[in-house]
C-alpha cells in the first residue's frame, strides 16, 4: 500500500523536458524517490500540447517500480480528462490537483474516483487564509467520500505567499514569515481528520542548513513530504527523515507486546495510549529512510 511517508523529496518536472523516460525510471536522479510531471504553472500555454504529447510517450515507457511515485500535475479538470484517456495512464500513480477547492473539488474527484489512483491536491487558493472554508473543505472531502482518492494535501507556500505580495527571503524559513501561521491552522485543521500533509517548497538553492533547519520544523508539525526544486535538494531533504536510534528504541519499547501502559525511558514518559502513532510513524521513516 502506497503511504504518503514513501513521498521524501518530490522534484516537480516540466512536463516538456525531453528526458522523462530516464527520470522517470531511475537512470538519471537514481535517489529521487517521487516525482511531478507539471502541466500547469511550470509551462507556457503555448506548450501544453508539447506537454502533453511528452506524456503520452512516457506512459508505456514506465517500469513498475514500487520505491518511485509518479504524478502528473494537471491544469484544470478538463486536462485531466484528457490524460485520464491515455493507453497506459494507469502507470501513474496519481494525480495532483492545483488550486482546490469547494468549487471544482467535484470536478476533479468525479473523474478519479473509484480509478486506483492516489491523488495530491494542493491547497493555494486565497481560501487557505480562512480557517472556516478550510474546514468547510475538509467535511465536505470526508463526506463525499473523497478522502479515500487523496494520498496527501500538499500546501502550495509560493502561490500563498504571491496572494500576500510577498516572497520569501533567502535568510529565514517559511515559518517565519507570516505563511508560518497558516501552516500550523491547515495542519490543525485536517491532521487529526486523517489528512496527511506535504511541506512547501524551499526555493533557494544556497543555504544548505536553512533548508535542513526548515525540514526538521516541518517534520516536527507532522508534514511528511518536501517539494524540492532541483535534484540537489533530495539528499538534504530525505536526510532529515532519517530517524535517530534513541527514538527507534523508545518506539520499539512503546510498541513492544509486553510493554507497561506508562513507562519512563531515556528521562521522557512513555505512554502507550497517546505514542503508539508516533512510534509507528518513527518504525515506518526508519525502514525507509535509515537511521542518522
Amino acid at each position: 500500500m502506497i503511504e504518503a511517508i514513501q513521498l521524501g523529496a518530490t522534484l516537480y518536472i516540466p512536463a516538456i523536458k525531453d528526458n522523462l523516460v530516464e527520470i522517470a525510471n531511475g537512470q538519471k536522479y537514481p535517489l529521487l524517490r517521487s516525482m511531478v510531471f507539471c502541466t500547469e504553472d511550470s509551462i507556457h500555454n503555448e506548450d501544453l500540447d508539447q506537454a502533453l504529447s511528452r506524456i503520452r510517450a512516457l506512459l508505456p515507457q514506465l517500469k513498475p517500480n514500487t520505491r518511485r511515485l509518479h504524478f502528473i500535475r494537471v491544469r484544470n479538470p478538463q486536462i485531466l480528462e484528457k490524460l485520464l484517456d491515455l493507453p497506459a495512464i494507469e502507470n501513474m500513480t496519481g494525480f495532483v490537483f492545483p488550486k482546490l477547492d469547494l468549487n471544482n473539488a467535484d470536478a476533479y474527484f468525479s473523474l478519479v474516483c473509484g480509478k486506483g489512483f492516489k491523488n495530491m491536491p494542493t491547497l493555494e487558493t486565497k481560501s487557505v487564509f480562512e480557517q472556516a472554508k478550510m474546514a468547510c473543505l475538509r467535511d465536505y472531502l470526508i463526506s463525499k467520500n473523497y478522502q479515500n482518492e487523496i494520498l496527501a494535501l500538499r500546501i502550495g507556500g509560493n502561490d500563498l505567499l504571491q496572494h500576500l505580495g510577498l516572497r520569501r527571503a533567502q535568510e529565514i524559513t517559511l515559518y517565519e514569515t507570516s505563511l508560518g501561521q497558516v501552516i500550523y491552522q491547515l495542519i490543525n485543521t485536517f491532521k487529526p481528520y486523517g489528512f496527511e500533509l506535504t511541506a512547501p517548497v524551499f526555493e533557494h538553492l544556497n543555504n544548505q542548513y536553512l533548508l535542513q533547519q526548515e525540514t526538521q520544523h516541518d517534520i516536527s508539525c507532522g508534514l511528511i513530504g518536501k517539494t524540492a526544486i532541483h535534484p540537489q535538494q533530495i539528499r538534504d531533504i530525505e536526510a532529515c527523515y532519517r530517524v535517530k536510534q534513541e527514538d527507534l528504541s523508545v518506539a520499539n519499547a512503546i510498541l513492544e507486546k509486553n510493554a507497561k501502559a506508562v513507562f519512563k525511558m531515556n528521562d521522557s514518559m512513555c505512554e502507550i495510549a497517546t505514542h503508539k502513532v508516533w512510534a509507528n510513524g518513527i518504525i515506518k521513516r526508519h525502514q525507509i529512510y535509515g537511521l542518522i
